[in-house]
């Protein structure tokens, strides 16, 4: 017997080799995939704002980078003592205004070279309900924590968000041709509302993907990683304590599935060698004997020396070029 509806992939794309570049936009949840190839030392650049959960935010953030534009000082505002912005995360807030914008357009200006150059581009969905500032109307991406009466709330329509990532996607087509957009739907499930409103959201977000990738089939597709949480797994045991995110257990499935959707042969075997080296630089011997330690260190040396001898293109990476310069 059959107890489990295993999502059915389509066949290995082999669209993606070990050095390419990937850039993740949107969701908490591209953290944790972005954090899997980070691992596996793949070329990746995670969220460049910090995590958005909503598609308008996610359009305006990708058309922003597409130009390269620097966020205006004068956009920025003073809450709970730091420097913060409606278009990134509170991880790039700071108490000091001006090293909060450099540090903010540093990372607009970094995405910018990474996306140009990039072959994939990976798109995570949160949330359909966005947050208008009264003042201007503009979605934000963050409330930084300021009065909610300063703020409208409403969930936006399947129009208006395909309409945003519609457009996203000719200004990414016009500007990297040869990229390749992959749109998911995050598995985190947004409940402070109520699981009807989380629902009745992420149902608008997958009918929206699926207008656009209607509109570009060529340069767009869909990754299940919803249903794969939601279908696939579909137990409490494949959740986070708090019961909302996804489990290590069900981001590691999410992440296995996501090679064997894209991944070239050759890079899903360097993914592996790659893993097992990444650990190898996490760990710090526990033990107390000098000797040990050194004979650890020296044994990494060789391990990562002879890793870069096959890929020799791991040397830009910044754990790989501290250890070969010891």
């Amino acid at each position: 017997m059959d107890f489990r509806t295993t999502i059915k992939i389509p066949d290995n794309r082999q669209i993606l080799r070990h050095d390419d570049g990937v850039v993740l936009l949107g969701s908490c949840f591209s953290d944790n995939i972005g954090a899997k190839m980070r691992a596996a030392m793949m070329n990746v650049d995670i969220n460049p704002y910090g995590p958005i959960y909503n598609p308008m935010s996610i359009a305006a953030g990708a058309e922003r980078i597409i130009k390269g534009e620097p966020i205006a000082g004068a956009t920025l505002f003073r809450q709970s003592g730091v420097w913060n912005s409606y278009a990134f995360h509170s991880r790039y807030s700071m108490a000091d205004k001006g090293a909060a914008l450099t540090l903010m357009n540093d990372r607009i200006a970094e995405a910018h070279e990474h996306l140009a150059a990039a072959r994939l581009l990976v798109v995570t969905l949160g949330t359909a309900i966005v947050y208008r500032l009264r003042e201007t109307g503009e979605v934000v991406s963050n409330c930084h924590k300021v009065p909610q009466h300063q703020f409208s709330r409403e969930m936006a329509s399947v129009d208006e968000m395909a309409s945003a990532l519609s457009s996203m996607v000719c200004s990414l087509h016009s500007f990297n041709p040869d990229l390749k957009i992959v749109f998911t739907v995050s598995p985190i499930r947004h409940i402070a509302d109520g699981l009807d409103q989380n629902s009745l959201s992420k149902a608008s977000l997958r009918v929206a993907v699926d207008r656009v990738i209607a509109e570009h089939p060529d340069c767009a597709e869909y990754f299940p990683s919803y249903e794969i949480v939601m279908d696939d797994l579909r137990d409490y045991r494949f959740y986070a304590t708090d019961m909302v995110h996804p489990s290590d257990v069900a981001v590691e499935y999410i992440w296995q599935t996501f090679q064997a959707t894209y991944l070239d042969d050759r890079a899903a075997q360097a993914v592996a060698r790659c893993e097992r080296v990444y650990k190898r630089l996490m760990h710090r011997p526990m033990s107390s004997n000098r000797e040990v330690v050194e004979r650890f260190n020296a044994d990494t040396v060789t391990v990562v020396g002879n890793l870069v001898k096959e890929y020799p293109y791991l040397e830009k990476i910044t754990e790989i070029r501290n250890i070969l310069q010891q």
